[in-house]
């Protein structure tokens, strides 16, 4: 089976994108490791399958599958990637879409400047949305918001708990080059106390409207960059009172802008093709 695809990016965050409007796809799990393999397929941190839309109100369907081929809610780096997709493939000639997703329809923007802005919905702070189990423990506040104590191997990490889409946990370090993403991020992926797993954030504070960030995401290993996680890291700062709207996100790979007043979360932010291309599966 040859399957046409084109590989692209977003700050650095990498993506097999396919065509499931004019073509059937159905991959299995171990299809979809092999693609995002970076010796034996593609490579990818996230494989996009562009799908018709199942309902009236939106312009098409969005699935997203992580590396290990698990299906997860959103993608915001991803979602910058489908405008620019969709566009190119002569699926849309909008610069403005409705996508439906796994945790809710988004509405990316391609301006003119080949920047897209997506409005990635609002912030859930709600335990049983996330997940996370917050039972017998107790939480500080600092700010609007609450940090809750997590132990891991390496010691007790003091995290605010919420979701954009995905589940994360975000926590303030002094400096993120140094951070034990590596060694970490994996505890606190398949922490108990988070049943779906969770993406882990680190965040280092620059001024009031700069970060620095790195990213275990969960099932993908740390990525150049993430876009629900630096949604997540701007809204946590922001509520702790580190931060004020606009903030600046650098991550490894670039640097998204993230705006944020208590509703939605909008990111801004680039997305590039890299090549096109066909695998044999």
């Amino acid at each position: 089976m040859k399957l046409r695809f084109t590989k692209m990016q977003g700050a650095g965050n990498d993506f097999v994108m396919l065509n499931g409007v004019t073509q059937r796809i159905d991959l299995s799990r171990d299809q979809l490791r092999r693609l995002a393999d970076r010796r034996f397929g593609v490579g990818a941190d996230q494989i996009l399958l562009v799908e018709p839309a199942s309902r009236g109100d939106v312009d098409f369907r969005y699935r997203i599958f992580n590396s290990d081929g698990g299906e997860v809610e959103q993608c915001g780096n991803g979602a910058r990637c489908f405008v620019r997709f969709v566009r190119d493939q002569g699926l849309t000639d909008k610069n403005a879409i409705r996508v439906e997703t796994l945790s809710g329809i988004i509405e990316p923007r391609l301006a003119k400047s080949g920047e897209v802005t997506v409005d990635m919905g609002t912030p859930a702070f709600d335990f049983a949305r996330v997940p996370f189990d917050s039972s017998g423990l107790e939480p500080r506040r600092e700010q609007d918001d609450l940090l809750w104590p997590l132990d891991v191997e390496t010691g007790t990490r003091w995290i605010s708990v919420l979701s954009i889409g995905n589940p994360h946990a975000v926590q303030l370090v002094d400096d993120v080059d140094g951070a034990p993403v590596v060694t970490e991020g994996p505890l606190i992926e398949s922490h108990r106390r988070f049943p779906q797993r969770v993406n882990a954030g680190y965040m280092q504070v620059v001024d009031r409207q700069r970060i620095r960030l790195r990213v275990w995401e969960r099932g993908a290993g740390e990525t150049l960059a993430c876009g629900t996680g630096a949604c997540a890291a701007a809204v946590a700062g922001i509520r702790r009172g580190h931060l004020t709207s606009p903030v600046s996100v650098s991550a490894r790979g670039g640097t998204l802008a993230i705006e944020w007043s208590g509703g939605p979360v909008w990111m801004t932010g680039p997305a590039s093709t890299v090549f096109e291309g066909e695998f044999d599966l």
